[in-house]
């Protein structure tokens, strides 16, 4: 086990799943990753050295992509700021209900349910 960007990322699974397990790194943004540093995409983490490791980490930071920690900020900040101006979507978030205009008389069972659990 390594940890990359504040994720554990496994030996033994191929690089392309391991990857995933990155907030914020999806499979686009892996093959685009893999394309440019000219990776299989089988290759596993074990089989690569500490250069092409580094390369892999310069690569995200230059790529622009928001990852890990700084993703999970903005879409918290994003949050308050919907409860802050008592928008209808931040206030149907904080209790737990839909906010598209689902359905709640008889739909939206889990949402109720974990709202109790709170």
């Amino acid at each position: 086990m390594v940890y990359i960007l504040e994720a554990e990322i496994s030996n033994s699974k191929p690089l392309r799943f391991a990857l995933q397990e990155i907030y914020g790194l999806g499979n686009k943004n892996i093959s685009t990753l893999f394309r440019t540093l000219g990776l299989s995409s089988n290759i596993r983490l074990s089989q690569l050295s500490n250069l092409q490791v580094k390369k892999l980490l310069q690569c995200i930071e230059e790529s622009g992509l928001i990852v890990s920690s700084e993703l999970k900020n903005i879409k918290v900040f994003s949050f308050k700021a919907l409860v802050e101006i008592k928008a209808y979507r931040g206030l149907r978030k904080l209790s737990g209900l839909p906010a598209r205009g689902q359905r709640t008389h008889t739909n939206s069972k889990t949402a109720k349910r974990f709202r109790r659990l709170k």
